[in-house]
């Protein structure tokens, strides 16, 4: 019996996938537990058409990141940070004050956990931070952080 899966199932396969399996198995098992449904032409064709749409908008998201990723690319993000004479910080900059200070500044709304620091910033100076936006669609930015006037 050919089934359409509508969870992973151990051994058996993934979400999503035609299999030809055992009719007691089908019929015992995974049906009553609505784990599979029958393979019917209509069950393929709605299968299909759903895979369409989710590759539809993986692309649209990832030809927004790439336009994303172009505004981007190299842009100077200043932040102020308090600390002492000599440029160290009392505490460190994070990357919820680097998304915080990249909408103020840009206008641009990011995740802080797409955020990801070469190393830990606890002094003044100029560091890199790459932005992940999609599955392999980067960018880096500059930070500047300079201390702040008392």
């Amino acid at each position: 019996m050919k089934v359409i899966l509508l969870k992973d199932i151990q051994g058996t396969g993934k979400k999503d996938q035609i299999l030809e399996i055992s009719d007691g198995y089908a019929r015992n098992y995974l049906l009553p537990r609505k784990m599979a449904k029958e393979a019917t032409a209509e069950a393929v064709n709605a299968l299909e058409k759903s895979k369409g749409a989710d590759r539809h908008r993986q692309e649209v998201r990832r030809q927004e990141a790439e336009v994303k990723a172009r505004e981007l690319k190299g842009k100077v993000i200043q932040i102020e940070a308090r600390g002492g004479e000599n440029g160290k910080l009392f505490g460190a900059v994070t990357t919820d004050q680097i998304a915080a200070a990249l909408k103020a500044q840009h206008g641009v709304d990011v995740d802080r956990r797409k955020l990801e620091l070469e190393e830990p910033i606890k002094n003044a100076g100029q560091f890199f931070v790459n932005l992940k936006l999609v599955a392999g669609i980067n960018t880096r930015m500059i930070v500047n952080v300079r201390v702040a006037a008392k």
